[in-house]
């Protein structure tokens, strides 16, 4: 069993663990991920290890509750133990010293970039940091991704904070300036890492994204996970998460993100049913 130690509500709907996880805390790299489980009965979910503390056995999460299963583990509380949790899987994400790296996070994409964000200014990088939100409640871990950035830019959707407009707009705003990038990694909802390969392809510039597709055993033997890169039909759990952003078939991957959408109303609105408690205060 895997305890939780530390829980925080960003938003109603944005939550952060500490779970104890001593192997997967001395072994994960930057741009790996777990699957975890809740209970015996429970559906296996991946997510990205946002943060460790090796000498106390600790991993970080946050996620977005937006299903069954992110619901029902946003209700767990510190003292409550996950059944499984698995990993590090997927591949580590390539670091070196590039000059210049741009890292663009929408969402709760912010908490995957976080790590290789830290990986890239410790390799020597100039960073600059590109977040977006729909408003500035939903914007998470700010303060330490400016701790680490040499320049940070917030934009939301609905201009509450920052500047107003889409992570694509200061990213254009950075190349028109002159500014030279040589890396970009972009984390996010897969429309938008699809409009920043669009906004990057008139410069040649690098672009590296993680891919957020649907994934059961994360071992590359199911194939749940399948991807389009360039001409190669690539598996996201094993060859992944983090792909060539110009190779990636973004059309595929969100007609493929849609499969189960039906399915998954029916089971959120079952469990609804069950435990309204969870959802007190969530509009």
């Amino acid at each position: 069993m895997f305890k939780i130690v530390e829980k925080r509500d960003w938003h109603p709907l944005i939550c952060e663990m500490w779970i104890e996880a001593p192997r997967v805390a001395k072994k994960h790299r930057p741009g790996q991920f777990v699957i975890l489980r809740l209970h015996e009965k429970g559906e296996r979910i991946p997510l990205t290890v946002v943060d460790k503390k090796p000498e106390e056995g600790l991993i970080r999460i946050i996620f977005q509750k937006v299903g069954k299963t992110t619901f029902e583990l946003g209700s767990f509380n510190p003292g409550d133990s996950l059944a499984d949790v698995v990993g590090p899987l997927g591949r580590p994400t390539h670091i070196e010293n590039y000059g210049t790296v741009v890292g663009i996070g929408g969402g709760v994409g912010i908490a995957p970039l976080y790590p290789i964000l830290k990986g890239m200014k410790e390799a020597g990088n100039k960073l600059i940091t590109i977040l977006g939100a729909r408003n500035k409640d939903l914007l998470i871990l700010e303060d330490e991704v400016k701790a680490i950035s040499d320049e940070v830019i917030v934009t939301t959707d609905d201009g509450s904070y920052g500047k107003k407009g889409f992570v694509t707009d200061a990213l254009k705003e950075l190349i028109d300036a002159g500014t030279k990038i040589d890396q970009v990694v972009a984390i996010g909802p897969a429309i938008m890492m699809k409009f920043v390969v669009k906004t990057l392809e008139p410069y040649n510039i690098p672009c590296i994204v993680s891919l957020n597709a649907m994934m059961l055993d994360g071992t590359g033997m199911c194939g749940v996970c399948r991807v389009t890169i360039g001409d190669e039909v690539k598996f996201v759990c094993v060859d992944g998460p983090e792909f060539d952003g110009y190779k990636v078939d973004f059309d595929e991957l969100m007609s493929r993100l849609t499969i189960y959408v039906e399915e998954e109303k029916i089971a959120l609105e079952r469990f609804k049913k069950a435990h309204p408690e969870i959802f007190a205060g969530v509009e």
